[in-house]
């Protein structure tokens, strides 16, 4: 990408400049802070689990972390990205594209839920600014349960 100041975005970019894109080309869309330490503390619990895995085989979309045997899913949602009805804060920039964009986010993470959940699965989220320590207590106690209850039917 050129330092050009002469940049210009192609036509139907959401760059609105070479820097705006290379900071939106940084962002991380799994690994994420709030990710890695729920991750580390579920794991000293002693659950194990698939990391930005599918769920369903047939569906295009991954959760953070699946438990496979006990059909849960867990996603920790970014603010911005997902809306975040406490911190969300609509771009100054491009208005239009970014505000579109992440409604269709919430779409689909509505979408998301409903299917896994019309096909057995317990689907957990938790903002990325909720405390670890409530969120890791939860996944627990659902992982432990689920799989209780899945013991007992066999």
């Amino acid at each position: 990408m050129s330092e050009d100041p002469a940049w210009e975005a192609p036509e139907g970019s959401w760059a609105s400049s070479a820097a705006r894109r290379r900071n939106m080309q940084a962002i991380r869309s799994r690994d994420t802070a709030p990710e890695k330490l729920i991750r580390r503390l579920v794991h000293a619990r002693g659950l194990r689990y698939r990391v930005a895995a599918r769920p369903l085989p047939d569906l295009r979309r991954t959760a953070d972390m699946v438990f496979r045997p006990a059909k849960v899913a867990v996603f920790i949602d970014g603010c911005y990205w997902h809306g975040c009805p406490e911190h969300y804060v609509p771009p100054k920039t491009n208005q239009g594209y970014w505000s579109a964009k992440v409604l269709r986010n919430m779409e689909r993470d509505r979408d998301t839920d409903r299917q896994l959940r019309d096909a057995g699965w317990l689907v957990l989220r938790f903002w990325e600014h909720e405390p670890s320590d409530m969120c890791v207590n939860r996944i627990t106690e659902a992982v432990i349960a689920r799989r209780e209850a899945g013991s007992q039917s066999t």
